[in-house]
């Protein structure tokens, strides 16, 4: 058996078709979500990429304190010891250059785009480049194999032809713009919605190139064996902000929804929970933990949160946990409950969970029990997590798992 992750930084979830969009063409993740498991509510526990990557490769929460210790094994020592072949693939230096990526078998690293230019096609992208190689390493493999593909492609430049962006451009809107740099800005309260639009428009052109690439590594699996042995991942790291909070781009990487929410769809090799949808509370240590479950690692170290989702795909788990947990920059934390988002900062803001999904409603003045609540749950949380015990959580009040009447 197989195993693609692929990992595309700042993929924002609510710009898919099969999370709610219903304005940008995805017809290809459209299509794996018809053939996957699709997760709805995973949020990321930092945006900071080498912290997250401990997540991802050590099943060692954000909030753990200190450092996984040197005897602990990483995925790629635990996955070699069950004879599986590794290999990272990724244009992100950071990624490249983390403590836990020497364990991979092998390393092929894509020059970044270092001056983003609007490509004339689409085989000229960078995006497109990228999945080549993906592709043509799939295909010469030793199996079983774990190719972990990080693509920085939405971050990093948006090259896609000016025709993609041009699409959803419409008669009377200002044209969208030409360049292919990645905006990074905090909007103005009295800023003009125009500028907004364009750069709306240029993100949506760079998603549906994305979506074209995707289609050339669907075919790949759906035409070949390979597909039938093959776990297939489509994730991100992080979103991208495209105004909701007056912040474009990465800006100061505030813990809202368009930050931390991101898509989680798997494709089982042999076609369990296709088109089912689940609303667990997720993270990103749960990949870890599903990855060795998927390949039924015996020994696997201890992990203070992860959770595979391999009974949840195959019907037999219900609620993984009650809550996630997440730091931002200084004393900043967040909470997330099936019912709840808290940003908890010097001025706590609560938002209505599941209803508000991009965080637009403000209920903190209105709710000082709630927020006060979920303050505790959050030290509560950290304190267990410090001490080794959170599976010793109590669980929460009823309030905070299903909201006020």
């Amino acid at each position: 058996m197989n195993a693609v992750c692929l990992v595309i930084d700042r993929l924002h979830a609510g710009h898919i078709g099969a999370y709610g969009n219903s304005w940008i063409e995805t017809p290809q993740l459209d299509r794996l979500a018809g053939q996957s498991f699709v997760f709805d509510q995973v949020l990321i526990d930092s945006p900071r990429l080498t912290t997250l990557y401990r997540s991802y490769w050590s099943g060692w929460h954000a909030m753990c304190p200190g450092e996984p210790a040197e005897e602990r094994p990483a995925l790629c020592e635990l996955l070699r010891a069950s004879g599986v072949n590794s290999a990272l693939l990724t244009d992100e230096p950071l990624v490249a250059k983390h403590p836990l990526a020497v364990h991979f078998d092998e390393l092929i690293e894509i020059d970044p785009p270092w001056e983003p230019q609007v490509a004339d096609a689409v085989e000229h992208t960078h995006l497109a480049k990228c999945f080549a190689q993906a592709i043509d390493w799939m295909e010469s493999a030793e199996q079983p194999f774990l190719l972990w593909c990080h693509l920085a492609g939405l971050g990093a430049t948006w090259d896609a032809p000016l025709e993609f962006r041009r699409s959803y451009w419409e008669q009377g809107d200002p044209r969208p713009p030409n360049s292919a740099v990645v905006p990074n800005l905090l909007l103005p309260e009295d800023h003009d919605p125009d500028l907004l639009l364009g750069i709306v428009q240029s993100y949506a052109g760079q998603v549906s190139l994305f979506d074209t690439c995707l289609g050339a590594m669907l075919e790949l699996l759906d035409d070949s064996p390979l597909g039938r042995e093959t776990l297939l991942t489509v994730t991100s790291s992080r979103g991208f902000p495209l105004g909701e909070h007056r912040r474009v781009g990465p800006c100061d990487e505030a813990l809202y929804g368009e930050l931390v929410h991101v898509p989680w769809m798997t494709k089982f090799p042999d076609g369990r929970g296709a088109a089912a949808r689940s609303q667990n509370l997720l993270e990103p240590a749960d990949l870890w933990a599903t990855l060795l479950d998927y390949w039924a690692v015996a020994e696997v170290p201890p992990s203070a949160t992860a959770a595979s989702v391999m009974p949840i795909a195959g019907g037999r788990s219900a609620a993984v946990r009650d809550r996630l947990c997440l730091p931002g920059e200084g004393a900043a934390r967040a909470i997330r409950t099936p019912a709840w988002y808290l940003y908890n900062t010097a001025e706590p803001q609560l938002f209505a969970k599941p209803g508000d999904r991009w965080e637009v409603n403000d209920v903190a003045n209105r709710c000082h029990e709630v927020v006060e609540c979920l303050q505790d749950a959050i030290t509560q949380y950290e304190q267990t997590l410090h001490a080794g015990r959170i599976a010793d959580l109590p669980p929460l009040g009823e309030v905070l798992l299903t909201g006020l009447e």
